[in-house]
């Protein structure tokens, strides 16, 4: 794939937020699968290096998730909070907090998955409980390795849209 599709999109509007955005080649129904079922999730979440090696997910309205990444050198990353909404393929909210988060606070994470003819957009909007925690991430390689993440997730959709 070349072009717009290739393309992950950051911005921050406001002090608290960041916003990424990315347009999928798949319809609204399986982005919004692969964003919630574990047999998928485990096949494209993280960056170059990193794979999900548990990937838990209670998918309602105040159930729970936790992932638990490893990566190079050994490095672990776990990460869990709760579902505030789920809209199936419309939207997905939830908070987000790292065991060893180096930044104060929850993060509120909302999804939007927005299909034309086929195609979908995801918007993600990342609420921070603070603008320095905010700033904190924009510091880290966040977008490259969302980017990363994302590009393995382009590649599952058109593997399982061909097929």
């Amino acid at each position: 794939m070349t072009g717009i599709e290739d393309t992950l999109v950051v911005h921050a509007p406001g002090d608290r937020e960041v916003v990424l955005s990315r347009l999928f080649e798949a319809p609204a129904q399986l982005v919004f699968a692969a964003f919630t079922q574990p047999e998928l999730l485990v096949r494209w979440y993280g960056a170059r290096g990193w794979r999900l090696a548990e990937c838990d997910t209670d998918l309602r309205v105040g159930g729970r998730w936790r992932f638990v990444s490893l990566g190079p050198e050994g490095a672990r990353m776990v990460q869990a909070g709760v579902y505030r909404h789920v809209e199936p393929p419309r939207r997905l909210v939830y908070t987000e907090l790292f065991d060893d988060q180096s930044y104060p606070g929850e993060t509120l994470v909302s999804h939007e998955f927005s299909e034309v003819a086929g195609r979908t957009t995801v918007t993600t909007t990342l609420l921070y409980a603070t603008a320095a925690g905010r700033d904190t991430v924009l510091r880290y390689s966040m977008a490259r390795g969302v980017g990363q993440s994302y590009l393995r997730l382009a590649e599952l959709l058109h593997l399982t849209t061909t097929t």
